[in-house]
């Protein structure tokens, strides 16, 4: 091999390690920036800051069964409903006492009155006598009352993300701040895997 031949060896050497030099080069820098670009489009915010909460509460009504003993005072079963005992003793006695008054026609006259008084007056002693004659006992009587009760359903949050002002229901105080997973919704629960609010419609709606 002449120097001639060598040189020109020599030169497409120098070519073929400049070209890959270039590439090698270009590789790099492409990857440099797909590995930027890849960085910057995931560094969203981690937290939505929380502007406000309003615990919310909703009125639980509950029946229940309350029973009392109670002393009743009631009248006992009267047998004889018209009196018809005291009226006829009344009568008797009545009878006998307007048979002592006077003499003739007199007596006769003071007799049938004093029976028709002592019939009357005794009818009125027994029913006196039979409305008095009660016992007591006792019996249980019930009555449905309600109570009421507040119970907290959750919690109303006003919250800033990306400039942008929305609302969501949580189940919990969330502080000061509410974490915002990977891909922008908002994580509103405590396990941080339930029902997520997106920033705009669903559960989070956002006011521009």
């Amino acid at each position: 091999m002449n120097a001639r031949e060598r040189k020109s060896q020599e030169v497409r050497v120098n070519k073929s390690m400049l070209v890959g030099a270039v590439l090698g080069a270009v590789g790099v820098t492409a990857g440099g920036a797909v590995a930027t670009y890849n960085l910057v489009g995931n560094s969203g915010p981690e937290y939505a800051e929380v502007l406000a909460v309003q615990p919310i509460n909703e009125t639980v009504k509950t029946p229940r069964e309350v029973c009392n003993d109670v002393a009743v005072t009631r009248q006992r079963p009267v047998k004889d409903q018209h009196q018809i005992a005291g009226t006829v003793l009344g009568a008797v006695a009545g009878g006998l006492l307007g048979n002592q008054v006077g003499g003739g026609t007199g007596k006769k006259i003071a007799t049938v009155a004093g029976a028709v008084g002592g019939g009357y007056a005794g009818n009125k002693v027994q029913e006196r006598m039979q409305e008095s004659d009660t016992y007591t006992t006792t019996e249980t009587r019930c009555k449905t009352v309600t109570d009421t009760s507040e119970k907290l359903v959750g919690y109303d949050v006003r919250y800033q993300l990306d400039g942008k002002v929305g609302q969501v229901r949580m189940d919990h105080d969330p502080g000061r701040q509410i974490p915002v997973s990977e891909d922008g919704q908002l994580i509103i629960t405590q396990q941080q895997a339930g029902i997520q609010g997106q920033p705009q419609g669903g559960g989070a709606g956002v006011q521009q």
